[in-house]
């Protein structure tokens, strides 16, 4: 089921209470459980005839006995929007008809379904009480008020199949119980399940959000740097400006591939994507587009390389391309180093720039760094930040060693 449960009903909350919303027909539309109301109404009346007719010695059923009779499974219409008051009123009917002398019969089954949808919808006092006043008017009855309760000449009851009686009693007690915890146990589970799911569904949401930002971040720094220098060039260096627009053209063209991959993953999921992710092999790839923004970059390489597994290839591969879009945005230097190391289990990259820090936000989100050091997070690894000494900026990540998987 996948509807909650709810409170509905009028009256005090010590009346009403919660039922399971599989009476809620998707609209809001309260429906109540005339079926099963039914059902065990034609039971207890039938069953009674035969309780009667098996009990001579008992009070026939006249028009007062089948009335209550009809109470309790009138009252189990409503048991699920009010436990308390079902569970009460079918206990103080059943006691009426005993303590009237009929015949004893399957008007307890009414009491049981009574208590169960008591118990079930938490009212545990409320069902405990009720069947314990059911009991004791059993016990009155059948002890002490006999001598003036029809029917007429009728003798104390004997004490053992009180026994009986009490063992009646605690297994639809213990039953009830039983299946209230197995209830609470399945919403339990059911509420971690869904927040487990929305934790699946955040956690995927921050991902897409990274590697959107990280593409059109850095694609269009580039196209931005290379149409100012377009504009600035258009009437004296007409070769140049068509340099800028050629750069511009690839850029776009980039982004917009590394868009429709992201992308692509949200239409077929589950599904391995078409092209492979990027990784540190496309450094060189980078490295000119770098250039094509008018940035030098200088690219090395310390260690013996090692094929890592495309997660940590993904990242890394994101942390060096938005620390150099911060590099084209924020940064007056036109030159970044790039180091890549591999060694004692971990990853490192280290991107510097000469500064000086421009001051220029080019239109930035601020969630560069905070994307970086995500990333990082969820290999393991962390990320520092910040100027240097002489006045630059410097990145640098530790990423764990986990080298790719083979076949």
């Amino acid at each position: 089921m996948e509807e909650h449960i709810r409170r509905v009903g009028f009256g005090p909350p010590w009346i009403r209470g919660p039922y399971l919303s599989g009476a809620d027909d998707g609209r809001g539309v309260w429906r109540l459980p005339w079926f099963s109301s039914v059902l065990v109404a034609v039971f207890v009346s039938i069953g009674s005839g035969f309780a009667a007719h098996a009990q001579q010695d008992r009070e026939s059923l006249d028009a007062l006995a089948r009335a209550l009779l009809l109470v309790g499974p009138a009252l189990l219409v409503v048991r699920y929007r009010y436990p308390v008051l079902c569970v009460i009123g079918v206990a103080l009917s059943a006691t009426l008809y005993l303590g009237a002398g009929y015949a004893y019969g399957p008007i307890f089954v009414t009491v049981a379904v009574a208590c169960f949808a008591a118990v079930v919808s938490g009212h545990r006092k409320a069902a405990w009480s009720a069947i314990g006043l059911l009991w004791a008017g059993h016990l009155l009855v059948g002890h002490l008020l006999y001598r003036y309760l029809p029917p007429s000449g009728d003798v104390g009851a004997p004490w053992g199949p009180e026994l009986g009686v009490a063992a009646w009693v605690a297994a639809v007690l213990v039953g009830s119980e039983l299946v209230r915890v197995r209830r609470e146990q399945w919403l339990h589970d059911r509420r971690e399940r869904a927040a487990a799911e929305a934790r699946r569904a955040d956690e995927e949401r921050l991902r897409i959000a990274r590697e959107l930002h990280d593409v059109l971040a850095h694609s269009i720094s580039v196209i931005n740097v290379q149409a100012g220098v377009g504009l600035a060039l258009l009437d004296s260096d007409r070769e140049q400006a068509r340099t800028a627009l050629t750069t511009i053209k690839a850029a776009s063209k980039e982004a917009l591939g590394e868009v429709r991959q992201v992308l692509d993953t949200l239409r077929t999921s589950g599904d391995a994507p078409r092209t492979p992710a990027p990784g540190l092999d496309r450094l060189p790839e980078l490295v000119e587009q770098a250039a094509g923004a008018g940035l030098g970059v200088e690219l090395e390489t310390e260690g013996d390389p090692v094929a890592l597994s495309p997660g940590a290839d993904l990242a890394a591969f994101r942390i060096v391309q938005e620390a150099l879009t911060n590099v084209v945005r924020h940064s007056g230097s036109r030159t970044a180093r790039v180091r890549v190391g591999y060694g004692d289990g971990l990853l490192t990259l280290r991107i510097d720039d000469a500064g000086p820090a421009t001051g220029d936000e080019a239109g930035g989100s601020g969630n560069g760094l905070v994307g970086m050091r995500e990333r990082a997070a969820a290999l393991g690894g962390t990320i520092d930040a910040g100027p240097r000494p002489d006045g630059g900026f410097r990145v640098r990540a530790s990423l764990p060693l986990k080298p790719k998987e083979t076949p």
